[in-house]
Order: structure tokens, then sequence, then C-alpha cells
């Protein structure tokens, strides 16, 4: 890439014109640049400054206008910083450039991202589909009223005294492609997300000396604690406890393991205690990136030190996809933050163009090529 293309690229991207692929090559360069040691706030201004600019204009997309004057000299001197990089620690764009007519030639078709839907099962098998815009009350299980409240949840309120609430099980699921449009609100104030391919099983109203549910897929908890009802959660291969607590687990029958991680609180699985930060598979305990396991319900995938398979189960279960491997499976890690709204051949273009690794679509099916 010439500097004239370069400093062309600086300008779409200041003007608000730049492409996916402009973008794309954009943070690439930023996180090549700012962690270099020929960076020098001096010469090349506050990096700190510069990606404050490059959040507003690439991560945000946000149309607003610097002061001409401003924008004009962080601009130039991002240029002269970036032109460093491509010269010194940046042979990727080559790569890039290189396949981009056998990437054109691979996607024929796309396949649009998952949407916000989910299936409210009642006791009597009678279904409910959740959808966006829902308002007022949706059913009555026994004394519980079941609604969408003021919050923009699916909640469950008691229409009577404890002692004569009548208890019955729900379930709330979501399919392939889908994630669910409300968090669930239960009877307890317990609140629960639920990502793609994932169920809950739960009372309608909580009576006994425990408050227990059971999932399946992903979910993400913030329990109302209480000492004297213990709330869990029951997974295939997983108790989970909570101690006053936020709490994401990951519990796919395809996935190799079952994973809980703390965000906040205390919990207990399997009868080993969790810090905030902490992941457990079970088994083991290890200090984790808690947003790497959260992005999800922020409509992201978020990619670290992933391999290639464990980001195509991801994509699977968002795209309702077929997955095929076609060749040698590389070994490459992958890190990203992409957002889920996107369409599937603009997370592997991104994948793409940072390893070394190709796609080609066909109907619901990608295949995976060396």
């Amino acid at each position: 890439m010439t500097k004239e293309n370069f400093l062309k690229l600086v300008d779409r991207v200041r003007q608000g014109s730049a492409s996916d692929q402009d973008i794309r090559l954009y943070h690439i360069w930023f996180s090549k640049f700012q962690s270099l040691s020929e960076w020098n706030d001096a010469e090349l201004g506050n990096a700190d400054e510069l990606k404050s600019v490059i959040e507003h204009r690439i991560n945000e997309q946000i149309d607003t206008r610097l002061p001409d004057k401003i924008t004009r000299r962080l601009w130039t001197r991002f240029a002269a910083a970036a032109s460093i990089v491509m010269c010194i620690s940046f042979g990727g764009y080559y790569f890039l450039h290189k396949h981009q007519s056998e990437q054109t030639a691979y996607y024929k078709n796309d396949i649009l991202p998952g949407h916000n839907q989910a299936t409210l099962t009642l006791a009597n098998g009678k279904k409910i589909i959740l959808i966006k815009g829902l308002s007022g009350t949706l059913a009555q299980q026994g004394n519980t009223l079941i609604g969408v409240n003021g919050q923009s949840a699916i909640a469950y309120t008691a229409a009577g005294t404890n002692a004569n609430l009548s208890v019955s099980y729900n379930t709330l699921s979501t399919a392939v492609g889908e994630q669910s449009p409300y968090p669930l609100l239960l009877a307890d104030g317990t609140k629960v997300w639920l990502n793609a391919q994932s169920s809950i099983t739960f009372p309608t109203a909580f009576n006994g000396k425990e408050r227990i549910v059971r999932i399946t897929g992903e979910a993400l908890f913030e329990v109302a604690h209480n000492a004297d009802h213990p709330f869990k959660v029951q997974t295939e291969k997983q108790t989970i406890e909570d101690i006053g607590t936020t709490f994401n687990v990951n519990a796919y029958v395809d996935e190799p393991t079952t994973k809980t991680t703390l965000i906040e609180g205390k919990v207990k699985v399997n009868g080993m205690f969790l810090e905030p930060g902490q992941q457990s598979d079970g088994s083991h305990i290890n200090a984790v990136n808690t947003r790497r396991y959260t992005a999800w319900r922020n409509g992201d995938f978020y990619f670290e030190n992933d391999n290639i398979q464990t980001v195509m189960r991801q994509l699977s279960r968002w795209y309702n996809i077929e997955i095929n491997y076609e060749g040698d499976i590389t070994t490459n890690k992958f890190y990203a933050q992409i957002s889920r709204s996107k369409n599937i051949s603009a997370i592997l273009h991104i994948l793409e163009n940072t390893k070394g690794v190709h796609f080609k679509i066909e109907g619901r099916r990608v295949t995976v090529i060396e």
C-alpha cells in the first residue's frame, strides 16, 4: 500500500465515508502503532487523544464532526504514526489485498444475523412468541401474572400471598439464530438474559427452601440474593449456587466444558468458591477476562485467543449455519470484538484479514479453508 493510498484512507475515515474494510484495516493499524516503542507523544500527539477520535469515528460511527482545525491536526499526526507502522510492523495488508478477488469469489451469497425472539412455554404447553414491542399481561399461571413490565422485562409477579401461590414450571427458550428480546425477571427478582440456542426452566413462584432453575446453552444471571433461600442453577455438568452475584453460565452441549464466569459477588460451583474475574469448568478455577464471556448480552462477539473451531461454533449458533472444514485446520488464535448485527460475510472478512484463513458460503453452509 503506497503512502498516497494510505493518506486517502485516512481522509475517508475522517470524512465518514470509509468502507467496512477501511475501518477494519484502520483498527488493526491503531492497535499496532499504539504499542510501538517508536511512539512519541511530543512528535506524534497523545495516543489516548487519538484513540478517542478513532473510537468516535469508527466504533461508534458518529456523524457529527470535530472542529476542522483540531481534526486536521490529529489526523495528520495519526497518518505519520501509522505510516511508520506500515513500514516496520504490518505486512498483513499485502495478504489482504492479494486475496481480495478470491474473497469476492467465495461470497456469492450472504447470511443475515440472528434476531431478537424467544418462546415462552407455559405449564399447560401453551407457547407465547416473544418479540420486541409487547406490553401488558401475557398470561397467568396460578396466582402469578406474566407480562412485560416498565423495565422491558418478562416479569413474573405474585398476585396472591406466598402461602397461596400455586407453583408450576415454565420454560423460556431461544432457537439457533435467536436471542431473547427481553431479560426474564423471575418471581424472586432475579434477572436472566438468554443467548442463542438456550433455555431456562424455572418455577412461576419460589415457595421452598431453595430457588432452583435449570438451563441449557448460555445465560447471564443477576441474582436477587437471599441467604435463607439459596439460588441454584443446574446444568448437565454443574450446580452453581449464588452468594450475592452476577455470573454467566455457558453450558452448550457442543462445547468441551461448561464454564461459569463470575462478574460480581461470589458463587460456589460444584463446591468451589469463585471470586470476581474467575471462571470454573467444574473442576478447576482460572482468572479470565469477563468481557469475553458477557459481550453477547451487549450484541457483540468477543474472541480472545480462541481457535477457529471455538469461533465457528459461536457463529453457527447465531447465524444458523452448518460448518465444514476443508484441508488442514488453522492453528492460529483469533482476537476480535465484532458486532453481532453484521451479516456473516462481514464477520468472515474480518477473520480473513486477521489471520491466514478463508471461507466459502454455499447456502447455509460455511466452509473453512486453510
